[in-house]
């Protein structure tokens, strides 16, 4: 089923979050969150403080792999350099996954670098 406005406005309150670290195009202490989905963890091209664990992980970025990673990224990835402890709310990391996949859908505004 896809969002609805509601569910996409709460995403992009709660991606505020993340802003501190982290934007949908360009890279700041985090990675760009452009070209995000599909996308192998540790590889954002022109990012170069990943962690040797999140380069390591294996993994695949995809709702499923978001959910686990935003629930508890230091137990998902033991080792990341990312410092947030993640959002506990399944509710919220729903909305944030929505707004995400939005944000970054081929035809939006992002350009993957």
């Amino acid at each position: 089923m896809a969002p609805d406005a509601a569910q996409l406005a709460r995403g992009q309150q709660i991606y505020a979050r993340c802003a501190g670290c982290h934007a949908i195009e360009g890279h700041r202490t985090g990675p760009q969150h452009c070209g995000l989905f599909g996308r192998r963890a540790g590889t954002a091209p022109g990012f170069v403080g990943y962690s040797p664990a999140m380069k390591a992980s294996g993994i695949v970025w995809d709702e499923r792999t978001l959910q686990r990673f935003l629930m508890d990224p230091p137990a998902t990835v033991p080792g990341t350099s990312m410092g947030y402890t993640g959002v506990k709310d399944d509710g919220e990391r729903a909305a944030l996954i929505a707004w995400l996949r939005q944000a970054t859908r081929p035809g939006s505004a992002c350009t993957p670098r």
